[in-house]
């Protein structure tokens, strides 16, 4: 992989990571079921309580059964979660990352559009509600 332009920071290449870092790289691709680091990874890497504190949240709510423990939602619903956020933020990395985890889950572009319909759609009524102010109808139990 090519390190220019990669980040504002040099990655920690998979064959330069030592300690931590390396014992988090081979979860990650274990993880993952890959054979690479993703730059994001390498990016974190050049502080490794960062990353070691990022991989472990991400861990445990995008993989949790790797984590121990089980969650209610399944991956495809987690990872439609991840992509619609990333989305709204307008993070590039993160919409093709989850898009290619949504397609290797067996999600067609068809479903793609639909996702970004419903992002959109939201982003634009919360931006309304918001703008004028609006008082909530109804309120969530608190039960």
């Amino acid at each position: 992989m090519a390190e220019s332009n990669v980040a504002t920071v040099k990655p920690v290449a998979l064959d330069q990571a030592e300690g931590k870092v390396a014992e988090i790289y081979a979860d990650i691709m274990q993880t993952k079921g890959i054979d690479f680091v993703p730059n994001i990874w390498r990016v974190l890497a050049t502080n490794p309580d960062l990353l070691e504190a990022v991989w472990g949240n991400l861990k445990t709510w995008m993989h949790p059964e790797q984590a121990g423990r089980t969650s209610l939602l399944d991956a495809r619903s987690r990872e439609i979660i991840a992509l619609a956020v990333s989305a709204s933020n307008g993070c590039n990395y993160c919409i093709n990352s989850h898009t290619v985890a949504l397609q290797k889950l067996g999600v067609d572009s068809d479903t793609l559009g639909e996702v970004m319909g419903i992002a959109g759609l939201f982003n634009m009524t919360n931006a309304l509600a918001d703008g004028y102010q609006v008082e909530p109808d109804v309120r969530p139990s608190l039960d």
